[in-house]
This record gives structure tokens, sequence and C-alpha cells, in this order.
């Protein structure tokens, strides 16, 4: 970490990315109707700068009476904003950019917490001058030449020498990656209301301490910003006060962290140490040469463990386990209560994560997908049948993971998560062999609730597995069973349509 008073850079695959996302409606050539709540209306931005500031200042006073403990979902910051509005006589069609300006304030002392080193400072490429800019775009987005023609290189001149890492890109995808990763604990930024609109799901649920300010249109060219707002949040200093928000953060963090290639040795040690890593030498062609060919089904699997993906899976069984004991991996000193979990609640939640790598090395095959997490399918790699055997080898070593936890979680825990990990494969299969004989099939009808039935075995059981286990590594989950599984088949009927939807 760069020290104060010098430009802290992020690793080079998040340096200057852009992230641009294409609204439905605007992909492919055929028009789509777009289902979508229309907030277009709701985008206004106020024009005198002299309302823009009662309105701050008003969104202040708002903010101050607030619980600051918990996270303000969406639907009660569109409200206060719409009440903050009614109450200023001013029309809804300012809701969006109030909502950003409450936002800002309600995070604005537990950014100034954080130091700038922490801080990720977000910009976006139309303001820029469109015409006679002389930065060029890379394949990591606007490479500013800092020549001074426009904010751009004003603001990240300042930013960078404060410390703060920063990137002149478009769109929110990124942004959680970054957060996750654990290169910075808070976000500041400017950008337009569509972009923020996208972001603000994402950052309000997770707790993320950030503040933006909203550019004066959505043009996307030579647009402006109030650019003394702009150096204001930019130099905001450390406050007293540490920040007191409950956050999910630390939970995402320790979720990702332990598919770490390190982090994964040390939890789930090998049985047998390979000579030669799988990038190195296992291939169909290769995997005979290797020193000890018996270690090769071992390392395959490993490396494509720690390959990537969200970690929702475990993500979910370490924050019911921290729900249900106290909830302190959710608060400002998170990360040291994540750090003090039993080494056992980590391997049941890795098992989760095994069990679902191993379903999405099956289902490649099933689908003869070719690609997975931008690189080659596994059966594409190393032929399907050594696949279907790394896949085999993933669900056993997910229950290895919690079988060998009695000693420490007692057998009886132990045995009721593997019986609810045992159910939950079973039925995976049968959703995903109802799916498969569904599409091979000559009659290809199905109707909306056979979609839902073969929808809710396919992804729920994981859900479930994954609410059940973090639960019943609390203490006793008898009373939660039926709650755990209502919810479970509805989030992963919800999560399948979504998914499709996006396929």
């Amino acid at each position: 970490m760069s020290p104060a008073g010098q430009a802290s850079s992020l690793p080079r695959e998040y340096d200057g990315v852009s992230s641009m996302d294409t609204p439905p409606e605007f992909a492919g050539d055929a028009p789509r109707k777009s289902k979508r709540r229309q907030t277009s209306h709701l985008k206004l931005v106020p024009q005198e700068k002299s309302l823009r500031e009662s309105l701050q200042a008003r969104a202040a006073h708002v903010t101050a009476k607030l619980d600051k403990s918990r996270p303000l979902p969406k639907d009660e910051m569109e409200a206060l904003a719409r009440r903050t509005l009614q109450e200023a006589g001013q029309p809804e069609g300012y809701t969006g950019w109030m909502m950003v300006v409450l936002a800002t304030e309600f995070w604005k002392d537990q950014v100034a917490a954080t130091p700038p080193s922490r801080r990720l400072f977000l910009l976006p490429h139309c303001l820029k001058h469109a015409e006679g800019c002389p930065a060029d775009y890379d394949e990591y987005g606007l490479d500013c030449k800092k020549c001074g023609a426009c904010s751009i290189a004003d603001f990240r001149s300042l930013a960078e020498e404060m410390g703060y890492k920063v990137l002149v890109a478009e769109g929110s995808p990124i942004v959680l990656k970054i957060i996750v990763s654990g290169y910075v604990d808070a976000i500041v930024g400017v950008a337009c209301l569509n972009v923020l609109e996208k972001a603000i799901d994402k950052i309000l649920l997770a707790g993320i301490p950030c503040m933006a300010v909203p550019l004066l249109s959505s043009d996307c060219r030579n647009t402006s910003v109030d650019e003394d707002w702009v150096l204001q949040m930019i130099k905001l200093q450390a406050a007293e006060s540490k920040p007191q928000t409950r956050t999910y953060v630390h939970l995402l963090r320790a979720a990702a962290n332990m598919f770490k290639p390190g982090e994964v040795e040390r939890i789930a040690p090998r049985n047998r140490k390979p000579h030669a890593s799988p990038e190195e030498s296992i291939t169909r062609s290769e995997m005979p040469t290797i020193d000890d060919p018996i270690a090769a089904t071992e390392a395959i699997a490993y490396d494509f463990l720690a390959k990537g993906g969200k970690y929702s899976r475990p993500f979910i069984t370490l924050a019911v386990y921290d729900a249900l004991t106290g909830g302190k991996a959710t608060t400002g000193d998170g990360a040291a209560e994540v750090e003090a979990f039993n080494d056992s609640v980590r391997r049941a939640a890795m098992s989760i994560e095994t069990f679902h790598k191993a379903s999405l090395v099956h289902d490649d095959i099933q689908d003869d997908d070719a690609f997975r997490y931008g690189e080659d399918t596994v059966h594409k790699k190393y032929g399907t049948a050594t696949a279907i055997n790394v896949g085999d080898y993933l669900i056993g070593m997910g229950y290895r993971l919690v079988s060998r936890e009695s000693k420490t979680l007692g057998s009886e825990v132990v045995a009721d998560i593997l019986d609810r990990l045992a159910d939950a494969h079973l039925r995976l299969s049968e959703g995903q062999g109802a799916e498969l004989i569904w599409r091979d099939s000559r009659n290809k009808r199905l109707t909306p609730l056979e979609a839902l039935k073969i929808y809710a075995l396919k992804t729920a059981p994981a859900f479930e597995a994954a609410l059940y286990s973090g639960a019943r590594l609390a203490g006793p989950a008898e009373q939660y069973s039926e709650p755990i599984k209502q919810f479970a088949r509805n989030l992963g009927v919800a999560f399948q349509i979504l998914n499709d939807l996006n396929d």
C-alpha cells in the first residue's frame, strides 16, 4: 500500500477498466419491450446551482437524524427523497438526484474516516472534451494525458497525490469486485444518474461507504459537474468517528479469500503434492508424463476450485452463521471478527462451493459449453472422461470437508449438515436430469409450472444447503428448517430466471 501523499494504484487488471452497460432495449438489431420500471422521468437535475446547494443542505439535515447502524435500503431511500422534495416544494422529477445526495450525506462521515489510500475514485469518460482530446483509448480504457484540457486531469491528479486509487471508467460491475478483493474500503465518484441507478442496489445492499456527485446531464459527451463539490469530496478529511453502519464487505471478502490458492491449501490441504502445476503439464497429451499421475485429478480439481466466481453460496453460509452468533462480522470491526471464525466453519462454507464447482464441470459437459471464467472448460482442456472424474472428485472433497469435523463441530451437527448436503445433491441431480430429458425429447413443450419445478430443483437446493449449514453451525436449526426451505425455493427460482434471461 502506498504511503499517504503518493499515488496508489490498483492491480493492472483494474487499471482504467471500462465496464459499459448496454440496456436490453438497445442490444441487438430487433427492438425489445422492456418490463423494467420506467424511471427516466425521475432523473431530472436541478439546473440552478443555488437550488442544488439548498437541497444538499436539506439532505445533510435529514440524514443527521437517521440511524447509521444499518444501510438504508433503496426503497426507503426513494421514499425519503420524495418526502424531502415534497417538503421543499420541488417536483418528483428530482427524485433520482435527491437519492444520490441523500446517500452521499448518509455515508459522508464514514468515507471521511477511511484513509484516502483506501478509497477508490471513479471518473466518467464523458467529462473529457470530445473534440481535440489528445488521450487515446487502450485495452484498459481512457489513457489520460493529464494535459489540463478538461477536469478529468485536475481531479485525477489531486486524487492520486492524496493516495487514491483512480479509475476512469463507466458502469459498476468492476467496482464490487475491487471492493471484495480487498483493495479499497470506500468509493467516491462522479457519474450520471443512469450509471448511479445501476450501481445503487449493489452498493446499498453490501453496505459500502460511498459518495457521488451527479453529472449535470446524461448526454455522454462534453458534460459538466459541480466541480467545487467534487473537490470537496476528494479533499474530505478523516473524521474521529469510526465506521458504524453494518456492512457485508468483510463477509464477502472472507468468502472470496478462502479460494485464493494459498488459503485453499491451508483450509483443505492436498493429499498429494504435484510436481507440476495443471497449467504447466496436465494436458491430455502430457498427463501420463508427470511424476505422479494419481495427483493429476487432485491438481486439476484444486486449480478449478480457485478459478473464480461470485462465491455467493459460501458467503450465504458465513453470513447466516454470523447473523445467528451475534452479527459482529457486519460491524466496523468485522474484519477481525471474521478472522476469528473457526476453520471448521470455513470448511463447511467451502464445501458448498465445492459442490457448486462440481456441478459446473458436469453442466459444461452436458451443455457442451466451451468457456468458463474466460478460459476453456475442463472437458475442452482435458477431455470429457477426465472432466467427469474431476467433477466426481470435487463432490467427494465437499463431503470430506464436513465429515472430518466431528471433533470440533460435534457428530450431530456434522450428520445434520451432511444429510442436508446429500438431499440437496439428489434434488439438484433430479432437476438437471429433468431439464436434459426435456431438452433431448421430441416434444419440446414445457408449461410454466414445469419450468418452475425444474428451476426449483436445479438451483434452490444449493441455496437451501448454504442457508441451513450456516444456521446449524450456529446451533440447533430445526425452527429455521421450513422457512429456509421456502426462502431458498423462491430465491433459487428467481436466480435461475435471471440467469436464463441473461444467457
